[in-house]
Formats: structure tokens, sequence, C-alpha cells
């Protein structure tokens, strides 16, 4: 198998000197390990769930199932929240999760999953693997203990389920929302009462009214968890998540002591998940979306004033945050340059295509 490949190359390498040598060099560089995967994502939430799943199926096929682990739903060994300490503190080897639940620990964890304004998926992907974004990332996660890989995105995100309207700033204040939060903490400067809540938890929360509004991913999850038969605004786009990257940590520890090539596997795997996870989304979200809206969910665009002034926020933010913190003023400004150069091409580029694309008749 393709997938065997790199590992076989990296295995049988080390005994080139002699095919005596071959089967016991093997058998001693390949350990059989079993680790556990504690995911942040609920298994109902099964595109982005299965990051976890496909990255752990990719490392058993490629080493012949020496290599083993089990991915955990969120709250199944570790709850939800609780992920990035649970690695850190090697009660787990690994998990599976979104950098910017931990914004309370460090804000400049977020530039590992998403930030306000930042990137979409594609210019993600490229400052992570041919920018500085995955280098400055493993710069700041040594110090709690853990290396960072990144593990699926899922596409610019929607903006969430509203039980009323948004039509002016106004409209934000006193809003119970649940969201990131650093899109929490823009949105609590426009008046809005930010709650982070788990997954599987918003759905009754939003049910009881404790929460009068919700964004979780896109289509395809949200119609999953039911939020179009509690509220039926559905408002776009997430602009706090241009995408989100989600992430495999693993103990800095633990990934010390592994086989080369094991480190390698886990990289490859990573990777293929990832694929999966981008091609799941734009292939499951345009029918999800099209069956909401037959369902009664109301699709309305975030008007631009307000989107201006969450921007606004969103700027003063960073700067209060830069001016508090040089790694996070490093990243950001490395981030920024790097979106900056990027966006001048995807308008030449891909905006003109979609747009033009988006004009015609359909089918001809």
């Amino acid at each position: 198998m393709q997938r065997r490949s790199f590992l076989k190359k990296a295995t049988l390498g080390a005994a080139a000197g002699g095919a005596a040598l071959a089967a016991p060099v093997l058998a001693q560089e390949s350990p059989t390990l079993n680790w556990r995967l504690a995911s942040s994502f609920p298994r109902s939430a099964d595109a982005i769930f299965s990051g976890g799943e496909n990255l752990a199926k990719y490392v058993a096929e490629a080493t012949d199932g020496k290599f083993n682990i089990r991915a955990f739903p969120a709250g199944e060994i570790v709850p939800a929240l609780q992920v990035l300490d649970a690695v850190q503190n090697n009660t787990i080897e690994c998990g599976h999760t979104a950098s910017y639940y931990y914004y309370g620990k460090d804000p400049a964890l977020c530039f590992d999953g998403a930030v306000p304004f930042g990137l979409n998926t594609r210019q993600m992907n490229a400052w992570m693997r041919h920018g500085n974004g995955l280098k400055l990332t493993r710069e700041l996660f040594q110090k709690y203990n853990i290396v960072n890989f990144p593990c699926g995105y899922t596409g610019t995100q929607m903006g969430g389920w509203f039980r009323n309207e948004i039509k002016t700033v106004d409209d934000l204040k006193g809003l119970k929302f649940r969201a990131s939060a650093f899109a929490g903490a823009v949105l609590s400067r426009l008046g809005v009462v930010p709650q982070q809540i788990a997954g599987g938890d918003i759905y009754p929360s939003l049910e009881k009214g404790t929460i009068d509004a919700a964004e979780w991913i896109g289509p395809y999850d949200d119609e999953k968890l039911g939020f179009h038969k509690v509220a039926k605004n559905y408002y776009f786009p997430g602009w706090w998540e241009g995408t989100l990257q989600v992430s495999l940590y693993v103990n800095q520890e633990v990934y010390n002591k592994l086989p080369k090539h094991y480190q390698a596997v886990l990289a490859q795997a990573s990777a293929a998940a990832t694929n999966d996870m981008i091609a799941t989304y734009d292939a499951e979200n345009p029918a999800a979306l099209r069956r909401l809206v037959s369902q009664g969910a109301q699709l309305k665009a975030f008007p631009k004033p307000v989107m201006e002034a969450c921007y606004a926020e969103a700027v003063k933010v960073y700067q209060e945050l830069s001016a508090k913190d040089a790694t996070f003023k490093k990243i950001y400004d490395d981030m920024v340059a790097f979106r900056d150069n990027e966006i001048p091409w995807f308008r030449v580029a891909e905006g003109s295509f979609d747009g033009f694309m988006g004009t015609i008749g359909r089918g001809k």
C-alpha cells in the first residue's frame, strides 16, 4: 500500500548493510504501542471527530498494526475543553482538539486553530506548511510540553443560529451567544455576553433559552445537532473562523521516545487525515445547507456595518494582546503579513473564477 511505502523505506533503509539484519532491525525499531487519543468533539459531529479516527487508522495501517491509537469522543476519558492539559501532563499520549479552547491559558495558542479575520483553509495550510506557521506555533507549544500537528480543516464556518435577527450593531447588546473565546473577546466589546460551551451541550442550552444564539461549525454538523429546530436565523460568515484548523497534540516526552519512522508516520497520517476532513466538508456542506433551508432555516448575511464594527474591535484586541506578549505579536505579525500577501492573489484567481461561475447557468 502507498500509505506504508514511506515507513518501509525508513525501516528497511536501516538494514541496507545486509539482508540477514533486516528482520531483527525491523522488529527492534517497530515496537508495539497502544495510545489513547482524547477528542474535544462528540461522536455525533462525525466529520470533525473522524479526524482523530482517520489518523489512528492510517497509523495502524502504516505500521502493520504495531502502533495503535484509540480515539475517544469528548468527555469519555477527558472533558472536551481539557484535552491540552491532559496531553501536557501525560494523562494521555495525544489529543485531537482546537487550540482556541485554550484562549484563557494563552491567547497565542489560538493561532494554531483560528483567529478572528484570519486565514481561510488554503491560506492556513500554506502558512503552516510553506510559511512560518508551524515553526512559530511549535516554538510556542514547547512551553506546554506538546508537539502539534495540523490534523484537519473545516473550511470557513457559518456565523451561527440566532433566535432574533441581527440588523444593527445594537442588536448584539446583551446577546448571550455561544462562541469561541477569542471571538467572545471581540464580541464582548460590542455588548455580547459570550458563552463557551462544548459542542455536545449547545443544543440543550439553546433549547432551554440559556443562550440566545450559538455558532458551531457549518451546515453538515449543525444539521446533525439540530440547531435549526430551536433557532431559525442562520447567519454567515463566521468571521472568527475563516477556517478552523484542528490539531493533533502529542506529549513531547512521549513523542521524543518514538522511533524516527513512527514520528514520520504521525506526520504523514495527520496530513492524510487533514485532506479527508477538507474533502468531507466540501462534499457534505452544500446538500446540508439546502436541507436546512428546506426545513425553515432563514439564511442571512451579517450586515456590512456589523462586520465592520467587529473587524474594528478585533484589531483593537490584537493590538492590546500584542502590547502585552511579544510571542503573540511575533506570530500575529507573521500571520498578517502572510494573509495580506495572499489575499490579492486569491482575488485575482480564485475570487474572479468563483465569482464568474456563480453567475452562469447551472448544468450547461
